[in-house]
């Protein structure tokens, strides 16, 4: 058995998200209580209570989804439970960075809120919104997007076969939409997201990130991780910095980073954090190949993977 670790992005989130973990286990509040004295964000109040919205402004939503995967992380690594490859959807890449220690608990901490903060910050004045395209090629998704001409509009996460995400103004957003649905979308679903995320419209958080980037040291990774940007595995010869500056403003390749991870042997994912919509993408992708497909996101499904590890042993 080869497992890999999937770790959500932004859009994932739900108030009360993990709060039977919270509660049960130690190590999990260990972790909310550390992300708290390094960023001085109550990450617990935030998750587990309404407070005005506030679990869906980037700044909030990214270190609180991020909190979440590295709690479940740690309870997993009581249990031995390890990954031989690991990947995140977007900002999930930096959980796969951080449980491969490229960096430190305490950097990755720090680099995670500060994008947060810039990618909500930094977005350019207008009504941006997101939306899935659901059951239309990626080259016909493209044509939609190419077609609307009310605004600026993208593809931006090629998440799975017949799944694209869109990015841009809302208006053109919708118009994309629209024209997908006529080219034979099955449905077109708005996410829950606050930014054209992926464009070139995020330039200035680029430019921003890279600067706070140049403050911290890289590891060697002690794992293997799938890069977002082309579906190929990070290397020790790589520009850390300019990959997770291109990170904010490239498409995710996300399907190809599904394929890589299946053609080098995985065949047991585990969804940490948040939600299943990565497990979705999974199954997606398996074809004819014979996948397990776990997630961890509350106390019965956490057991349920410790059970089924454990079987395997």
């Amino acid at each position: 058995m080869k497992i890999g670790f999937l770790f959500p992005g932004q859009g994932s989130q739900t108030v009360g998200m993990g709060k039977d973990l919270y509660v049960k286990y130690e190590p999990y509040r260990n972790v909310y209580e550390k992300v708290k004295d390094i960023t001085g964000i109550d990450i617990a109040d935030i998750t587990f209570n309404e407070n005005d919205g506030k679990l869906n402004e980037t700044k909030y939503t990214q270190i609180c989804i991020l909190t979440m995967s590295l709690a479940i992380l740690a309870i997993l690594k009581e249990n031995n439970i390890k990954a031989d490859i690991s990947a995140g959807l977007s900002l999930g890449e930096y959980t796969a960075l951080m449980y491969s220690n490229l960096f430190s608990f305490e950097d990755g901490v720090k680099i995670v809120q500060k994008r947060g903060e810039y990618m909500q910050d930094l977005v350019p004045n207008g009504k941006w919104s997101m939306a899935a395209i659901l059951g239309l090629e990626d080259e016909k998704v493209e044509t939609a997007c190419r077609k609307a001409k009310s605004g600026f509009v993208v593809p931006v996460n090629y998440n799975c076969i017949g799944q694209v995400v869109i990015s841009g103004e809302d208006i053109a957003v919708e118009e994309a939409g629209k024209i997908a649905k006529e080219l034979g979308a099955k449905k077109v679903r708005i996410l829950n997201t606050s930014g054209p995320f992926h464009t070139e419209k995020l330039e200035e958080s680029s430019i921003a990130l890279g600067n706070e980037l140049e403050k911290y040291s890289f590891n060697k990774c002690d794992s293997k991780v799938v890069k977002n940007l082309d579906g190929e595995f990070y290397s020790e010869g790589d520009n850390y910095l300019e990959i997770l500056k291109k990170h904010i403003v490239s498409p995710v390749k996300f399907s190809k980073v599904l394929e890589t991870m299946m053609e080098n042997g995985i065949d047991t994912f585990i969804e940490i954090g948040p939600g299943k919509t990565l497990s979705g993408f999974v199954k997606r992708m398996a074809g004819e190949r014979t996948i397990n497909i776990l997630n961890i996101c509350d106390e019965a499904s956490l057991e349920n993977v410790i059970n089924f590890i454990n079987s395997k042993d």
